[in-house]
């Protein structure tokens, strides 16, 4: 079926993509055979940076032309030049449509028939960029008639601001997909020795967060070979731990649970081969918002797979030594699981 439009606009802040912009654009991509997407913000707001804005676009909008500026990257697409720069976001009207015109004809080379917004100042920007491409491609050419699509002003279909997600994304995560409320939760990374009741306070604190937690990868590995590990597998544990984080954060809710990370399988092996792909100490390096790290403060369980009470200690010893040349911050968890969870739960709660 032909589309009613040959191009259509959708221009924001996107600071973040959620529901409402969605419906914008997903009514641009019904209506018109192609799209194009321009976001710029002059500020940046805290959480929602261009890198982070391009990504939630073309993750969820691969088939349609996404522009994100701030004005280090204008300024690489006109060579260096610094000419043309991002306006402020207070900039008179004139100031922000002169440029969307300017982006469209110069940067993209292209015109558009229609503008899709949900906001007032909808048709005066559809004029505007009429005129703009009316006056650059001179009186000759066919002039360049800009409709504008309204799409839920009263906001009767979806009821959201970004101000109001940007104040509280986690009440809110029901406006946003869930790729982009991943952005917003943190990851706590739970370290320490064996037999230090590393994984039972995972689970625990995952339960009390109402959230989920990634397990240990290399635990599972050693059980499943029976303890034989070569070095080989030390980068494999290392990746691996990493993957499920990043496929768990959107069914998160405001923390997800790490139950260690590849500097744990970076410790490992260095103690097992005396040494580490240089890989696995990048890997090694991988932030996190929060480490707690569970003391050896309990006798020492064996359960068939693990060493020895010495080797416990040296293995607590090597984190505090490597988390504080690191500069990496910290905070020891010790005594019963319920004392555990209750200084877990305090932590977080004072982020």
């Amino acid at each position: 079926m032909a589309r009613q439009w040959c191009r259509g606009l959708v221009v924001g802040k996107f600071c973040p993509l959620h529901r409402g912009h969605m419906l914008v654009i997903d009514s641009a991509l019904a209506a018109c055979d192609e799209v194009v997407v321009i976001s710029y913000t002059k500020p940046e707001f805290a959480g929602c940076g261009r890198a982070l804005r391009e990504a939630w676009l073309r993750a969820s909008y691969p088939q349609v032309r996404v522009l994100v500026l701030d004005d280090a990257s204008l300024a690489a697409l006109q060579g260096g030049a610094t000419a043309v720069r991002v306006p402020h976001n207070d900039a008179p009207d004139t100031e922000q449509r002169d440029f969307c015109g300017w982006l469209c004809l110069d940067l993209l080379g292209v015109t558009v028939d229609a503008v899709f917004t949900s906001e007032d100042y909808g048709d005066g920007f559809a004029r505007a960029l009429g005129a703009y491409f009316d006056a650059r491609r001179g009186s000759g050419a066919p002039r360049a008639a800009v409709r504008h699509v309204s799409v839920d002003r009263a906001r009767a279909q979806v009821a959201v601001s970004g101000t109001a997600i940007r104040a509280n994304p986690h009440a809110l995560r029901a406006f946003l997909h869930p790729q982009v409320y991943a952005s917003f939760v943190r990851k706590v990374c739970l370290l320490g020795g064996e037999s230090s009741g590393k994984t039972t306070l995972a689970a625990a604190l995952a339960q009390a967060l109402d959230s989920v937690w990634a397990p240990e990868f290399g635990r599972e590995l050693w059980i499943e070979k029976n303890g034989a590990l070569v070095f080989g597998d030390m980068l494999d544990i290392g990746r691996t731990q990493l993957a499920p984080e990043q496929a768990l954060l959107p069914h998160a809710t405001r923390w997800l649970v790490c139950d260690t990370s590849p500097l744990t399988t970076l410790f490992y092996s260095e103690a097992m081969f005396g040494q580490a792909d240089p890989t696995l100490h990048e890997l090694a390096a991988q932030p996190y918002d929060v480490t707690l790290l569970c003391a050896p403060d309990f006798a020492f369980v064996q359960d068939g797979t693990r060493r020895d009470e010495i080797f416990r200690q040296r293995q607590h010893a090597w984190y505090v030594d490597e988390l504080t040349r690191r500069g990496l911050p910290f905070t020891i968890v010790q005594g019963t699981p319920a004392q555990r969870l209750a200084q877990a739960c305090a932590r977080l709660a004072a982020i």
